[in-house]
């Protein structure tokens, strides 16, 4: 049995380091040329019953109880003018921990040279093969879809693309906050604060060594009309549109130490669900894209364990595949409904005029 991996990131890497401890042969080719060639994005809660799952199928809870922040579950919500209206936790078992440390976890498990750097895919084909962007090619019995949103491999199973959603995230963050920022670590404290009105929404997300991530969550065209290379321009937009908002809050969007990132969210069309294709899969993102409200990277790492402990223990490997996809797919499609009803009630639509630039102007 000889496996690919399309794409490093916590499904992928999940599904190879079980196969591994299996004694199966798997490769991984990531296009990136490192493991450090971009920021791996904020914090993630780790649920019990699927993200911690998979941790302990690859023999790493531990190590991730060593790294991971409990007290990142504390959660915040506050209205426009700063007001607290709610300070809550979790009743379940959901700690912390960046993404880049939790891959971290994965990559440091996995044998030398499992992961082949620089190494895009181009396309694939059937039954089984992997075409690079140099343009060699190479076999394999089965081809693992975990290349994320855009998937390469998700065309030989299924001709769904991402969808816009119709809400935008603009990303910024700022460092070592208790010492240089204080009054924005005090505001969103150990975990998550969010305040919102329909159609838009400020988040801030404390990771690790004093980092926060905040998000402008906003109702708005795919295409803002706005310059991200302007940082300044983007600020001044984003304040206007914070306008009346707590100076607290508006403080999030000011003097941030990284630029403004635009991230359209997209999800795939739900339910997303394929007819078994000799020699192809798919995991995560890959398979199940929705909007990020902290399912996507825990059902990544259960779909990669799910499919690894089926592919060590079924007879064949498209008996494996279907064990595994036969479960998968109607858990994904529950989930991708969940997500799309959490983002109405996140943000609802009802009511709320788009903004743009343009707009301002008129």
């Amino acid at each position: 049995m000889n496996i690919a991996i399309v794409g490093a990131g916590l499904g992928g890497l999940a599904c190879a380091r079980i196969l591994q401890m299996g004694g199966r042969s798997v490769t991984v080719f990531e296009g990136e040329p490192s493991p450090g060639a971009r920021s791996q994005g904020g914090t993630l809660d780790v649920h019990a019953d699927s993200g911690q799952v998979a941790l302990r199928t690859a023999g790493l809870l531990d190590r991730f109880r060593a790294l991971s922040r409990p007290e990142g579950q504390e959660w915040r919500t506050l209205t426009p003018d700063g007001t607290v209206v709610g300070h809550d936790w979790p009743d379940d078992d959901r700690p912390e921990i960046d993404r880049g440390q939790l891959r971290g976890l994965f990559l440091e498990a996995l044998a030398e040279g499992t992961v082949r750097w620089g190494r895009g895919v181009a396309a694939v084909a059937p039954p089984g093969r992997v075409v690079f962007e140099d343009g060699t090619s190479q076999d394999f019995d089965l081809v693992v879809g975990a290349d994320g949103a855009w998937s390469r491999v998700r065309a030989a199973v299924t001709g769904a693309v991402p969808e816009y959603t119709g809400v935008t995230f603009v990303e910024a963050w700022f460092d070592d906050t208790d010492r240089r920022h204080p009054r924005i670590a005090h505001l969103v404290g150990n975990g998550t604060m969010v305040a919102k009105v329909p159609g838009k929404g400020l988040f801030a997300q404390r990771n690790s060594n004093g980092h926060i991530r905040v998000y402008a969550a906003v109702r708005a065209p795919e295409n803002p009309g706005l310059d991200f290379d302007d940082a300044e321009g983007v600020r001044a937009h984003l304040l206007r549109l914070y306008d009346g908002w707590s100076e607290n809050l508006r403080d999030l969007l000011r003097d941030n130490d990284g630029p403004f990132i635009h991230r359209p969210l997209y999800a795939l069309p739900v339910p997303h669900v394929w007819r078994d294709v000799p020699g192809f899969t798919l995991v995560g993102d890959a398979a199940h894209l929705m909007p990020p409200l902290g399912l996507g990277a825990n059902l990544a790492m259960l779909d990669g364990a799910e499919l690894a402990t089926a592919l060590v223990t079924e007879p064949t490997v498209e008996a494996a595949v279907r064990a595994y996809e036969s479960v998968m797919m109607p858990r994904s499609v529950e989930a991708a409904k969940a997500c799309k009803e959490g983002l109405d009630h996140l943000l609802p639509a009802d009511g709320v005029q788009y903004w743009s630039p343009m707009q301002e102007s008129a």
